[in-house]
């Protein structure tokens, strides 16, 4: 178990917290019993019992578990954790079978793929020692060991550093990655070469997000200051940051996971290499479109093809660089649909063929798709009030056609185009 550095859990200053959410002292030590039970040779085999049982009926699981012996309280902490980790597996692969995990945690924790990535370029730029101040379950600082580095994590709730270090044992890099359980901003910097801060997003006690980067744990002045006296340093934020809180000479990267916004990150000092970076992972590929994320789009009339931008490159505010890769327009300036006269294969925007142009109107529309004898669609949008499931049934679709209906404005005024995929 990882040595609690000051205090009491109850005691500790909520924006001591570099990680996750806890509760209060008694559900803490309680959690912090049921956790040490897991670990013991009756917690393993619960474990085991509990994988194959966890994802059907919760009820029946647990009768299972209460019938072959478990405690009562064992096998609920065991069930928790099967859970956890059957829902882990899409962002930790394999791995999450073997791993320990919270709600919260797990929630805010860096998916593999993108761990990997940003730790492969640490070290490709000369990181060999690294500090993780609020390392949550160990994703970071995991992907980081992997990648060579030395980690000194740090996380302040005593469970969850538990779990981190128990999960860092069980990857078979113990002898890469310490783990703390202390405060993350009183951590000594100066021995490390490198800096990687996850301010915890969510209110203790409440679980609730946070979307104010003021209100972070550690506090925004502690993680922007970070750079001042660790050059290297990477900060992870919420992908919504307002880009007036990016520090000056920062890199802003948006990440994308095949098609869902998973983070942004801010790179800081030498690591800056680029002032904005929307980077879109698919599959194996990564793909980069980089820019100034100050230059604007031209503006035109809608024309045969629309591209729907991936939301990195939205975030990034790099639709005028993709704007001018495929010689595309925006219809109206506020709204992020780019339009081209020729279809062309990127990663950084679906493109769908556009059939028909119309003013918005139920009445028009709903005739428009029976004459075409249409029964399904997909429904995008963007800058427009309606509920695409209420449209969907306000249209009473009836036919064996598909179509995909994008909900905007051109110039202004409330449009639907009516379109077709491109191969």
């Amino acid at each position: 178990m990882p040595q609690v550095v000051t205090g009491m859990p109850g005691e500790r200053p909520a924006w001591a917290s570099g990680g996750q959410v806890g509760a209060g002292r008694k559900n803490r030590r309680v959690d912090l019993e049921q956790f040490a039970a897991l670990r013991t040779p009756e917690g393993s085999a619960a474990l085991d019992a509990a994988a194959g049982v966890a994802g059907g009926d919760p009820l029946a699981a647990a009768v299972a578990l209460r019938s072959a012996g478990v405690p009562g309280g064992l096998a609920a902490a065991a069930l928790t954790q099967a859970e956890l980790r059957r829902r882990a597996t899409g962002k930790f692969g394999p791995a999450a079978a073997g791993m320990f995990f919270t709600r919260p945690g797990l929630e805010q924790a860096t998916r593999r793929v993108v761990a990997d990535r940003r730790a492969r370029r640490l070290r490709a730029a000369g990181v060999r020692t690294l500090a993780d101040l609020g390392c949550g379950l160990g994703a970071d600082a995991l992907a980081a060991a992997r990648a060579g580095i030395r980690v000194y994590a740090v996380e302040a709730d005593p469970l969850t550093a538990a779990l981190a270090e128990a999960n860092v044992q069980a990857a078979g890099l113990a002898d890469l990655v310490t783990v703390e359980c202390g405060d993350a901003t009183a951590f000594d910097v100066t021995g490390v070469e490198a800096v990687f801060c996850d301010p915890a997003r969510r209110r203790a006690g409440t679980g609730r997000r946070i979307f104010d980067p003021n209100s972070y744990s550690p506090p925004w002045d502690f993680v922007t200051g970070l750079a001042d006296r660790v050059p290297r340093t990477v900060v992870k934020v919420a992908p919504g940051i307002d880009h007036a809180l990016i520090p000056p000479g920062a890199e802003a990267e948006w990440v994308s996971v095949e098609g869902d916004l998973v983070e942004a990150a801010l790179w800081c000092g030498e690591l800056a290499e680029v002032s904005r970076r929307a980077t879109v992972l698919t599959g194996e590929s990564v793909h980069q479109l980089a820019g100034s994320g100050t230059h604007e789009a031209p503006v035109g009339a809608v024309r045969r093809f629309v591209y729907d931008p991936d939301p990195a490159v939205v975030r990034a505010h790099l639709i005028a660089e993709l704007a001018a890769d495929l010689d595309a327009t925006l219809a109206d300036p506020t709204i992020a649909y780019l339009y081209a006269d020729t279809a062309r294969r990127t990663p950084y925007a679906r493109c769908l063929e556009v059939t028909d142009v119309l003013p918005f109107s139920l009445k028009r529309l709903r005739a428009l798709l029976r004459e075409r004898r249409v029964g399904r669609v997909e429904i995008l949008k963007r800058g427009s009030a309606l509920e695409p499931e209420r449209l969907r049934r306000d249209l009473r679709l009836s036919g064996d056609q598909p179509a995909s209906l994008v909900l905007t404005r051109v110039a202004t005024a409330p449009t639907v185009l009516v379109c077709r995929p491109v191969a």
